[in-house]
């Protein structure tokens, strides 16, 4: 079955295709800024009763290189299978379209990204007949968005950075940024990109800090997702991110400590300790009295 993450992984490039040409530099790679694209089929199956579908499919039309396309996969873990079927996909948008296939694999850990990132090699030992180079994005080299006016730049490039980051320590201080940055957008911008984030956050403990966030940074906001979280209650749901976020930060927690935070129902102190607890190294730290 296909999770949220990974459908935030691969449509962010959908929504937003300019997105490919600024992750380039992270990748080491330099491609040319495109100056039309189309979103392309992903059905890749063949008349062979074998289904094929790539996550995403876009063609780009640029003026230094021309056109190519690009396939965009995003991986949740090591596969070993899926390396033939990315080296099928390849070769069948070649074969198909005669144009030159590009493979942007997206990862949510660094051993899934590192994995994805080694080259395969098709063929005997004496002579390798197709070598597989997918360029691969992930934690381990797009950057970490903390300030929201930097998230606000490039508001595509700072969702992927916190779908992609999701499990790292650095992942509260990213989505802060992004949330303020969000509050100055339309809410014909600022609709999609938040519900793309909570759906690549999925079910991993950023997830409630992420709702936390547009219940207390986005009280504006009228989206689905930040319309649940006010109903469910503000106060509760800070505290029970809070928790899960002190947690997910390696935080051994007392049991009075954590009745503290369970019973309080003052918003604003919940707020502080949440803001504190992203980048904290110590809960003195994150529980001090002002």
């Amino acid at each position: 079955m296909v999770s949220s993450p990974h459908e935030a992984m691969h449509r962010v490039f959908q929504d937003h295709p300019g997105l490919f040409s600024r992750v380039g530099p992270a990748l080491g790679v330099d491609f040319p800024p495109y100056t039309s694209f189309d979103v392309m089929p992903t059905d890749l199956t063949e008349l062979q009763p074998v289904e094929r579908r790539v996550d995403t499919l876009l063609r780009f039309d640029t003026e230094r290189d021309g056109p190519f396309l690009l396939a965009v996969e995003a991986q949740g873990k090591k596969d070993p299978a899926k390396t033939a079927s990315w080296a099928y996909y390849l070769s069948y948008l070649h074969s198909k379209h005669r144009l030159p296939p590009v493979l942007l694999v997206v990862c949510q850990d660094r051993g899934t990204a590192e994995w994805a990132s080694r080259p395969v090699r098709i063929g005997p030992a004496p002579w390798t007949s197709l070598t597989l180079r997918p360029l691969v994005a992930g934690p381990h080299n797009l950057p970490t968005i903390t300030d929201p006016a930097e998230a606000a730049e490039d508001l595509a490039l700072a969702v992927l950075a916190a779908v992609t980051h999701a499990k790292e320590p650095a992942v509260g201080a990213i989505l802060k940024a992004l949330s303020a940055a969000l509050r100055d957008v339309p809410e014909d911008v600022a609709d999609p990109l938040a519900e793309l984030t909570a759906q690549g956050l999925g079910k991993l403990p950023a997830a409630d800090l992420w709702r936390t966030l547009m219940a207390v940074d986005l009280s504006f906001y009228k989206s689905p997702i930040s319309q649940e979280i006010r109903a469910e209650g503000k106060a509760e749901g800070e505290a029970r991110a809070l928790l899960v976020v002190l947690q997910a930060r390696g935080f051994e927690l007392p049991a009075a400590t954590e009745q503290k935070v369970s019973e309080c129902r003052d918003s604003r102190t919940l707020n502080q300790w949440l803001s504190r607890a992203a980048t904290a190294d110590s809960l003195d730290e994150v529980f001090r009295e002002d």
